[in-house]
């Protein structure tokens, strides 16, 4: 959606294909966390984007809610890290000029009261936002209906349509339709519309798990993160738990051993939610690729064919910068950072 809108604002004719519904598959389901997890883990292409991204979110969700009327819940929330690699995180800290503080137990007390007495010490990074996933699905949808934006909701595009080695459009399940310029933003289905013979997408499902606690406001203040888990506080009172990382191929099914797994790691940390429920249990597919790099750009062996996926566990976070590179790299525009590292055939 993001990439139609901006490929609407250049000016560009655009037609948006969607096998189900718009919006409902990852990006639904993620928690929009506005950073990658633990960043200093992360490759520089990925923290570059992110950046950008970072930079835009605050702006760009208040457009979003000055255009449609509904709000997408960017909050500065800020994050704990629990777990954190302190040496790691002050020199990624210095690289990207964020603010990274240490708390000892005293300061981590004060920040978060009602986290367990268990934790000693932590980072705390001021600077992490976070947006409301669900919402800013829902906003983005509607500014599409009111920018004229044309889209196809449950049309499957089954292969893609070539002459020679120059794409012609694509193959529905409803009929073919023409097309100079094709972008494959399918996330974890992305793979599957590159022809045999031409070099592939690497991008892989990546099922994740999380639940939803419906609490009282700020019993939880900051989002948390610890041991790759993480609770996000939203500002009604509800608090999502998540994720986890399973290699279960396109099943989407939830199952009880997750559900349990993620409430007894929740209470661990916040023994005060065992007096709420759980309101919610859920799944989604992230589109996995090596070092959680997305693609972005043309393909080398298909002329008009463009991609935008591949973006993991930041596709929220890495949204805005992502698609404003794929129409950039469309429109041979100068891009705002290097493509190299996004292509297709880079070295990851």
């Amino acid at each position: 959606m993001l990439t139609a809108r901006c490929l609407h604002e250049a000016g560009v004719r655009v037609l948006l294909l969607e096998r189900g519904h718009l919006g409902r598959e990852a990006s639904w389901a993620g928690g929009g966390i506005l950073s990658p997890l633990y960043p200093w883990q992360y490759p520089a292409p990925v923290n570059r984007m992110a950046a950008i991204s970072q930079r835009a979110y605050a702006r760009f969700a208040e457009n979003l809610k000055g255009e449609t009327g509904i709000d997408p819940e960017w909050l500065p929330s800020g994050m704990l890290v629990l777990d954190a690699e302190e040496q790691e995180a002050l020199r990624w800290d210095a690289e990207y000029d964020t603010s990274v503080e240490y708390l000892t137990q005293e300061a981590l007390r004060a920040y978060e009261p009602a986290l367990a007495p268990s934790f000693e010490h932590g980072l705390w990074l001021p600077a992490i936002a976070q947006i409301r996933s669900p919402r800013l699905i829902k906003a983005l949808h509607a500014s599409l209906d009111m920018r004229g934006i044309e889209y196809r909701e449950h049309t499957e595009v089954l292969r893609l349509r070539l002459e020679g080695d120059t794409v012609a459009g694509v193959e529905t399940a409803q009929g073919a339709i023409n097309a100079k310029r094709v972008v494959i933003a399918s996330g974890a289905w992305s793979a599957r519309l590159i022809p045999s013979a031409c070099m592939p997408i690497e991008v892989e499902p990546v099922r994740g798990q999380m639940i939803l606690f419906k609490t009282r406001p700020n019993l939880v203040r900051h989002m948390i993160l610890c041991h790759g888990d993480y609770l996000i506080p939203r500002r009604d009172g509800h608090v999502l738990v998540g994720s986890t990382l399973e290699e279960a191929g396109f099943d989407k099914a939830t199952t009880a051993q997750a559900r349990e797994d993620l409430r007894i790691k929740a209470l661990e940390w916040v023994p005060a939610l065992d007096k709420y429920p759980i309101e919610h249990h859920w799944s989604g597919l992230r589109p996995g690729s090596p070092g959680g790099i997305p693609y972005v750009g043309q393909h080398p062996d298909i002329q008009g064919l463009y991609f935008n996926t591949g973006h993991f566990r930041c596709g929220i976070v890495l949204a805005p910068a992502s698609a404003q590179l794929a129409v950039d790299l469309m429109l041979g525009r100068p891009p705002q950072l290097p493509s190299g590292p996004y292509a297709l055939n880079a070295v990851r």
